[in-house]
């Protein structure tokens, strides 16, 4: 559980890091600390807030045929950006850019250590 936890973690510091890179309006101020307590936050809210979140939105969810999850983790990363000082998203676009971003990063990260 510890272990899960702590590769996730390192795994949100690789995608928040890439997604300040790539997308131009996500930034953590190039503070190394701000990317990691980011990425602290973001897990967090990803295991504490994003359930509840997602059962209440069952019915939009199926609606929507899965698209409303996209918006959920827009939401979750939108959340961690009000959480962190120093950790901004400048605008939906980014917001947009960087789920799309995290969410890349973080299963090509799965993908490579399930197989270990």
């Amino acid at each position: 559980m510890l272990r899960r936890l702590l590769i996730t973690w390192l795994s949100n510091v690789a995608a928040l890091f890439a997604a300040s890179w790539i997308i131009g309006g996500v930034g953590y101020g190039h503070d190394a600390w701000t990317l990691v307590v980011a990425a602290l936050v973001f897990t967090a809210v990803n295991r504490l807030v994003r359930p509840a979140v997602v059962v209440l939105g069952i019915p939009l969810i199926v609606l929507t045929l899965g698209v409303a999850l996209f918006f959920v983790n827009l939401l979750m990363l939108e959340l961690t950006a009000a959480i962190v000082p120093g950790f901004d998203i400048d605008g939906f676009w980014a917001a947009v850019g960087a789920t799309f971003v995290v969410w890349l990063v973080n299963a090509l990260l799965t993908a490579v250590l399930r197989e270990r």
